[in-house]
């Protein structure tokens, strides 16, 4: 019996460990995508025409990308509190390149995790009135 717990034990413990290591690159690849998606990365996104090789559009400003089914969704920060949401309509010969114009000091030893107030405290009404 006393095998058999240490077995499990062994085998969740290697299971764990596992799953805890991962390479630098994918590490700083997605401290580097939650940068972006706090608007701390200045970007240039291009799209072009497949089939003419011309520039169909830019967008370039602190920008997070979020590509889906035929569109892509560009949100930027163009002020402390302005916000701009952009959809991009793609075609079968239009392609897209986002860049990353400057470097960004990002720790490969730790993943950045960001709590927002505004989804742990319900949206409520306060009305008062007389009594």
């Amino acid at each position: 019996m006393k095998k058999k717990i240490a077995a499990v034990v062994i085998a969740l413990g290697l299971m764990f460990g596992a799953t805890a290591c991962g390479s630098d690159a994918k590490t700083v690849s997605d401290n580097l995508s939650k940068e972006a998606d706090q608007f701390n990365v200045q970007r240039k996104i291009t799209g072009v025409n497949g089939i003419t090789d011309k520039v169909a559009f830019e967008v370039t400003g602190k920008c997070s990308i979020e590509p889906q089914d035929r569109k892509l969704m560009v949100t930027c920060k163009h002020g402390d509190n302005d916000y701009r949401k952009h959809y991009v309509g793609l075609s079968d010969n239009t392609y897209w390149v986002a860049e990353q114009l400057d470097p960004l000091d990002v720790s490969r030893y730790h993943t950045l995790i960001v709590v927002r107030p505004e989804a742990l405290i319900p949206d409520f009404k306060v009305e008062g009135g007389k009594q």
